[in-house]
């Protein structure tokens, strides 16, 4: 079995190990990560303060356990990056370093802080400082500040897709029209929706009062991010939160904080104010479990697994926080017989393998009706084996390579449970291997992988897996089928394929997840609550959901006789 009881979908708390002091001469140690992590190291000065060893039970991590990096400008092959905490408008160096290993070829490039508590609390009370000032300005005010940013994201697109595809493992071609793009379209969006809100009023003509509503910023928010869309996931909380006048403390994954340097980069060009956003870097269970912990953080807005999520919700309950919670999914996607299959099949091989399989919203189950079963895997089988893997800076490729050596031996674990219990690998799988160029062989890559013959209880179908590996199975009634996709713990989206309008319909209000897609994947509009039902998650975010959670409502009654 996999180290543990039980595999726990996509992320696992870091094993620290301690650091003995006294020795002259710098000391490194590995630390262990449980999920889609390597065996990152921690380097610290002789008798530094070590603040990497393991903490209480119940600690925190916002993604699988491979440590990050930093960029000044345009990221050189050759360079070793060094990132520091922002706090305060101010870049600040820790004495010890966490290493970062590219994941298309498993070398280290970079270095992070391995921040510990204190970094946590400066960070708060830098946030808690720029509060009074940042939440009193207008919302016309606060946007500006956001489009500014935006603009300069914008004019440095290329350098933050190339970052972005080194450090996380993707493509640079989607990075640079996915990734950077929708996080400009983040900042711009709610710059400019923020600046329309409408609030109620309604008069109480009998007596003479007016009842109405204002609202107010809930305070620090403290925003924890995942690895697998580092930027996209962090502005898509960011810019809510600043625009409805909240300052942050934001945690981005060990993993892949390298953007999120250069964001904080971009803040200073803009002229944020400081400790409007700040941004601690390190491990989870100790930065993050000091950020959630803290009775100062208001609200906690958390994108990652669905361990780290209801841990967060027990640490939040004595402080009573607002919570945001966007955890693991197993989605679904449910193909009719009237289904246009050049469409779905198109679409679905994008739904289950773009950016390596490790998006939330990826598909990786598809029931097929029985009647054109064995056309839809055919096709679907030959489609997936034309789709090229390889370096991500290579634009002819659609899958780079998985974020760490753990992650991708934890991918295959599964792959042999789905041996195991009975499926049948159609292609990728353990058995063949993409063609790499030597200077990546060492890297974290994996052919697109479909499995069939699978019941219903096997772990494959039901745990998320979180890379290139989807399963089809056959299905013949409704009922079935919506048993089957409703008949996991998780309820994040899924996708109905069919010409039915009706039908669709019908189907979508049955389905236990937060959102559908009816003959199309991925298509997002951020006026649309987004979230999921059941182990997915908690909340709604979103234009008026992120009103709804980045701000708080007070009912006011004037007499005004």
């Amino acid at each position: 079995n996999w180290p543990g009881d039980k595999i726990t979908p996509r992320r696992r708390t870091v094993v620290l190990l301690s650091l003995r002091r006294g020795s002259s001469a710098e000391t490194t140690l590995p630390v262990f990560s449980a999920r889609g992590g390597h065996c990152a190291r921690v380097k610290t000065a002789a008798n530094a303060d070590h603040r990497g060893s393991a903490g209480p039970a119940g600690q925190l991590h916002s993604g699988a356990e491979r440590p990050a990096a930093a960029t000044k400008g345009v990221m050189k092959a050759d360079e070793m990056l060094i990132l520091e905490n922002f706090i305060n408008g101010k870049f600040e160096p820790v004495a010890e370093t966490i290493e970062n290993v590219d994941p298309s070829t498993g070398a280290v490039y970079s270095r992070l802080p391995n921040s510990g508590s204190r970094e946590v609390e400066k960070a708060v009370q830098a946030a808690m400082q720029a509060f009074p000032t940042w939440s009193l300005k207008s919302p016309a005010e606060r946007s500006k500040f956001l489009i500014r940013i935006a603009d300069l994201i914008e004019s440095r697109l290329d350098d933050f897709a190339q970052a972005e595809s080194r450090d996380q493992g993707k493509p640079v071609w989607l990075a640079r029209t996915v990734d950077i793009p929708r996080a400009v379209h983040n900042f711009r969006h709610f710059a400019t929706t923020a600046q329309c809100d409408r609030e109620m009023a309604i008069p109480q003509q009998t007596s003479n009062v007016l009842h109405y509503t204002v609202r107010s910023a809930v305070g620090v928010v403290a925003v924890i991010v995942p690895w697998n869309l580092p930027l996209y996931l962090l502005t898509f909380k960011l810019a809510p939160a600043m625009v409805y006048g909240n300052t942050v403390v934001a945690k981005p994954s060990e993993l892949t904080s390298v953007t999120a340097w250069m964001l904080a980069k971009v803040f200073v060009d803009a002229g944020l104010p400081p400790g409007v956003v700040n941004f601690v870097f390190g491990f989870g269970p100790i930065v993050g479990d000091a950020l959630v912990r803290h009775p100062n953080t208001k609200a906690v807005s958390f994108t990652g697994s669905t361990k780290t999520g209801t841990t967060i919700a027990q640490m939040s309950a004595p402080h009573a926080k607002k919570l945001s919670l966007e955890m693991g999914g197993k989605n679904a996607a449910i193909v009719f017989e009237d289904a246009d299959l050049k469409k779905c099949i198109a679409t679905l091989i994008k739904a289950s393998f773009l950016n390596q399989g490790e998006i939330c919203l990826c598909t990786s189950r598809i029931y097929i009706h029985k009647k054109i079963y064995q056309k839809f895997t055919d096709t679907f089988v030959q489609e997936a084996r034309k789709l090229k893997v390889g370096p991500p800076q290579s634009e002819s490729v659609f899958m780079g390579a998985l974020i760490s050596k753990e992650h991708l031996e934890k991918v295959k674990f599964y792959i042999k449970l789905a041996m195991e219990d009975g499926g049948k690998v159609l292609c990728g799988g353990l058995r063949e291997e993409p063609d790499l160029p030597k200077e990546n062989k060492n890297g974290y890559f994996l052919l697109p992988t479909v499995i069939t013959e699978l019941p219903h209880t096997s772990r494959c179908i039901q745990e998320e897996i979180f890379g290139p590996v989807t399963c089809l199975a056959p299905f013949e009634t409704d009922l079935e089928v919506v048993e089957k996709v409703n008949g996991v713990s998780y309820g994040l989206c899924a996708s109905i394929w069919s010409k039915d309008v009706g039908r669709i319909h019908k189907m979508a209000q049955r389905l236990d997840v937060g959102t559908i897609w009816c003959n199309c994947w991925m298509v997002r509009h951020l006026h649309m609550p987004f979230g999921g039902m059941k182990m997915s998650g908690v909340g709604r975010e979103g234009t008026d959901a992120s009103r709804e959670f980045y701000t708080e409502v007070k009912s006011i009654c004037l007499d005004y006789s």
